[in-house]
């Protein structure tokens, strides 16, 4: 029994074209074609808000920064009108012979009338920087063998509560082979102690779990920064794809805005 052809403007295939005609190519023109025009992305707590006028000049910025940068999909989880992406972002500050890093993030798309509409995005820039000052990059995940042809499954509603309540609970509630950060690579921890979360998008293909939350509560430790009693009320923008096998969670990455988190004790300690 033969497939149905998937149509051109689904989910998955509008992704293949941001990363493979658009990102990986540095064609703004390209990015017309299938992003809306008052497309949004979210990333931390920017927004940047239309297509033509913040978000492309925007990345242009990094593109140039970045000459040769290039991106690697390791995961995607596709639904009927949204598609999560686990990638890494990689290439020289400055070009050729520039210093290399290789960054980390977790987006989630959003697509409407077959054009890509939005964005929620975390990428890991504060391990950009340690790699930029080092001078050493970090390994890079090894790609999916076949992103373009993951299937959509049936999604899990208990496989998504699990989830919901396991980013509401005391932070980071440790999976072993869920994987938060860099802190596999350096050992050192982001604690955070959560009291209230806000989940901004949560969906499942099968037991794959992606999720944009932001989770409100107490830096404990784990940032190199001075701060205050008071400047330890937070919150902290994280993204992520776990999965979930038998009913637990069993591994997964996660992506948090640590470089805002960390701007902001900054900022309360000099105020």
């Amino acid at each position: 029994m033969s497939s149905i052809p998937r149509p051109v403007s689904s989910p998955l295939a509008l992704l293949r074209r941001w990363v493979v005609d658009y990102f990986n190519a540095h064609s703004p023109e390209a990015a017309r074609e299938f992003i809306a025009p008052d497309y949004r992305l979210e990333i931390g707590d920017a927004l940047f808000d239309g297509r033509d006028d913040a978000w492309l000049p925007a990345v242009d910025e990094q593109m140039q920064r970045f000459p040769g940068l290039g991106m690697t999909v390791h995961e995607v989880v596709p639904a009927a009108d949204r598609v999560a992406l686990f990638f890494t972002q990689h290439g020289a500050r400055g070009g050729a012979g520039g210093p290399i890093a290789a960054w980390s993030g977790v987006a989630i798309y959003r697509t409407q009338a077959g054009r890509l509409a939005s964005c929620v995005a975390q990428e890991d820039y504060l391990t950009r920087s340690r790699q930029l000052k080092s001078g050493h990059p970090d390994p890079i995940d090894a790609p999916a063998a076949s992103p373009w042809d993951t299937p959509t499954l049936a999604q899990d509603p208990q496989a998504e509560s699990l989830v919901r309540g396991w980013l509401g609970s005391h932070w980071p509630a440790h999976v072993d082979q869920v994987r938060c950060d860099d802190e596999y690579l350096t050992g050192r921890r982001l604690r955070f102690e959560v009291e209230k979360v806000e989940i901004g998008e949560l969906f499942s293909s099968g037991g794959r779990v992606a999720f944009h939350a932001r989770q409100t509560g107490r830096y404990i430790d784990g940032l190199d920064c001075a701060t205050t009693e008071r400047a330890r009320r937070q919150h902290l923008n994280c993204n992520g794809i776990v999965h979930v096998v038998d009913g637990r969670i069993q591994s997964g990455r996660v992506i948090r805005d640590r470089i805002g988190l960390r701007s902001r004790l900054t900022a309360e300690v000099s105020s």
